[in-house]
């Protein structure tokens, strides 16, 4: 039987994600002669971000109608084209400054900004939107991802955080699982020590059937120290105070049904026992706690 140590080998610390951009200083002042200034060091004299976003956008059609007459050939030519596009769309005020992180945790935030690979100052109207919903979905902690640009400057992503569901030891590792039992790479197991522990092969799978019927049992669940798999068929709920509680492997919430009525009769898990056999639904063998020698204390909670 596996043993359930909290605190077992993490994964290696992954290198901190840049903090996520912020807005620039927005000019609210007017330029001489009842003008409003444009940001960004373009001059007065210079062209409208408007007359900018025409020019740019004539330039897209003569590069999608190059590709139209010639077929692949101009692909690179459209290409540079756009790339040339982009530029004049970021000198009219159209480049990243912002990012905002919905839904997410502080410590999912960074992971999702870090995989999106987004820096200040890229053109805004020349990011990928799909391929970066896909990279941050890459992301562990993150289950469905949704990415918007706010012009003129921000990119908004909006995330549904996967639900942290328990720790599972297991072959020498600690994960953090979800609610369908699937790890989340990038979350420390250590920043999550409330979670229930899971130990041994197949419990991070089985963990989500088992661990809601515990959820409405809170004065078990606040003795227990770990959920055992044993031959990936069947639980064993190992205690704080050493003992034990053998679940059978069908029929767990008849199994916890029949415990409530042994604490209502005999208070069991008050007074303490070193195991409760409930793996026969007809029959439940209850072994006591063995009296302390004398001049040996008594295990913490008996």
């Amino acid at each position: 039987m596996p043993a359930a140590v909290r605190g077992g080998p993490r994964a290696e610390a992954k290198p901190r994600a840049k903090a996520p951009l912020k807005p620039a200083p927005r000019s609210r002042g007017k330029a001489p002669g009842g003008r409003r200034g444009v940001r960004d060091g373009v001059g007065d004299h210079g062209p409208s971000p408007r007359l900018i976003l025409a020019g740019a956008a004539g330039l897209l059609a003569i590069a999608f109608a190059g590709v139209l007459a010639t077929g692949h050939r101009a692909e690179s030519l459209a290409a540079g084209v756009r790339q040339a596009a982009d530029g004049r769309l970021a000198e009219a005020g159209f480049r990243l400054r912002a990012v905002r992180i919905q839904g997410a945790s502080p410590a999912a935030a960074a992971d999702i900004v870090k995989a999106a690979g987004l820096y200040r100052n890229q053109p805004l109207l020349g990011l990928d939107l799909d391929g970066l919903k896909r990279k941050v979905e890459t992301v562990g902690w993150v289950k469905d991802a949704r990415v918007l640009r706010l012009l003129p400057d921000t990119l908004v992503i909006s995330v549904v955080q996967r639900r942290q569901l328990a720790v599972w030891q297991h072959d020498g590792r600690t994960l953090v699982i979800d609610d369908h039992g699937q790890p989340i790479p990038e979350a420390d197991p250590a920043r999550f020590a409330g979670l229930p522990l899971v130990v041994g092969q197949g419990a991070a799978a089985a963990a989500p059937q088992i661990l809601p019927m515990l959820a409405q049992r809170p004065r078990l669940m606040s003795r227990m120290e770990a959920l055992v798999r044993v031959d990936d068929r069947r639980w064993d709920l190992r205690m704080k105070d050493g003992s034990l509680i053998q679940l059978s492997a069908t029929g767990e919430e008849d199994a916890l049904m029949q415990l409530e009525q042994l604490e209502e009769r005999a208070r069991v898990l008050e007074l303490g026992f070193e195991r409760i056999d409930l793996r026969n639904p007809d029959v439940v063998a209850v072994r006591p706690r063995e009296p302390a020698p004398p001049g040996r204390a008594a295990p913490a909670g008996a």
